[in-house]
């Protein structure tokens, strides 16, 4: 058998590279998306707001004066930390629909 060189089943070359391409601008694209998208986590019925971007950085915390008992900082702290987890949560969930048709690129991402 003689060796032809290249990717077996003949696949072109050019069409490969294309896709690559193609794929490299979704992803930055998406990427870009998730970077300006915000999410918003919320505990204690609105007693602490964290608003977070896409990429799960924290943008703003809002505290709403009724959270803050100065005889029970542990349930402020408390309230915090659950509304930073829907926060990332949310994030999680919109960075899974923004790249999720981009799971299968491996290293690409």
């Amino acid at each position: 058998m003689q060796y032809r060189g290249g990717f077996g089943g003949g696949m072109n070359m050019n069409a490969l590279m294309n896709q690559a391409r193609k794929m490299q601008e979704q992803m930055q694209k998406a990427q870009e998306e998730l970077n300006e998208a915000e999410v918003v986590g919320k505990a204690g019925g609105e007693m602490v707001v964290i608003t977070m971007s896409g990429k799960g950085e924290i943008k703003s915390v809002k505290l709403n004066k009724a959270a803050v008992d100065p005889d029970d900082v542990e349930m402020l702290e408390d309230l915090i930390i659950v509304a930073i987890k829907d926060a990332a949560q949310k994030a999680e969930q919109l960075k899974n629909e923004k790249m999720g048709g981009m799971a299968g690129m491996g290293g690409l991402m």
